[in-house]
């Protein structure tokens, strides 16, 4: 590469950064709502042991985006559909889905914030299809799309449908996975288990359970680097 194109990518990625920064304090402004608004999930569940109260980081019910086949970490996501800095952290995450794709477990977790019109009704959809085993390419529409839809303040369910007409999905299922409780009841588990790990913005990650806060996505591989080789 030469040096007038590495000064380019540099600059472009040291932009994803800044802008992801911007989301996390944003989204640490309305996070307090949140909390105040935070399901009880004491209630009886088919996941694994653990409450809202101590925090479960990954579930029996968690999106594994991919599987390592020789797992040596794990690295679990809190993101919002809707937030800005997880757009941008979205092609640097897929990025190292790549390179670390035998060795490091990539996992979601819903974390819509209220201060986002859509951000719950895009995690439904997305629930939704992945009830269909369609998580990856209906997370990936709405990073791809965010610019079209984001910040809006109508409700946006009916592009969402759209989305998953367009994967092909059983549009009954759809429907009825989106209408259904249980469904907005699993996006909110992942909401309580974030607040109750003090996540206070997205996108939030942990490495083998450690908050991770890196300032660039080689701080970020550096710490993949480091727990893969343990």
């Amino acid at each position: 590469m030469n040096p007038a194109n590495r000064s380019v990518l540099v600059k472009s990625k040291s932009l994803v950064w800044i802008l992801m920064a911007a989301a996390v304090i944003a989204a640490i402004v309305v996070v307090v709502i949140v909390r105040g608004n935070a399901p009880d999930t004491t209630t009886e569940s088919a996941t694994p042991a653990g409450t809202a109260e101590t925090g479960q980081l990954v579930r029996e019910n968690s999106r594994v985006l991919s599987q390592a086949p020789n797992e040596k970490a794990v690295l679990v996501e809190f993101l919002d559909f809707e937030c800005e800095g997880c757009r941008a952290a979205y092609p640097l995450v897929e990025e190292l889905r790549v390179e670390y794709a035998d060795s490091v477990t990539f996992v979601h977790r819903y974390f819509p914030l209220p201060g986002h019109r859509n951000a719950m009704n895009a995690a439904l959809a997305v629930e939704a299809a992945a009830q269909q085993g369609a998580y990856e390419p209906m997370y990936q529409q709405m990073f791809e799309t965010q610019p079209e839809w984001g910040e809006s303040a109508d409700d946006k369910s009916a592009v969402f449908r759209s989305f998953a007409e367009d994967l092909g999905l059983d549009m009954e299922a759809y429907d009825a996975a989106v209408k259904d409780p249980a469904t907005q009841d699993r996006v909110e588990l992942d909401l309580a288990d974030g607040i109750a790990l003090n996540v206070s913005g997205t996108p939030t990650f942990f490495l083998d359970g450690q908050l991770l806060a890196p300032s660039s996505l080689d701080e970020l591989r550096a710490a993949l680097d480091a727990a893969v080789a343990e």
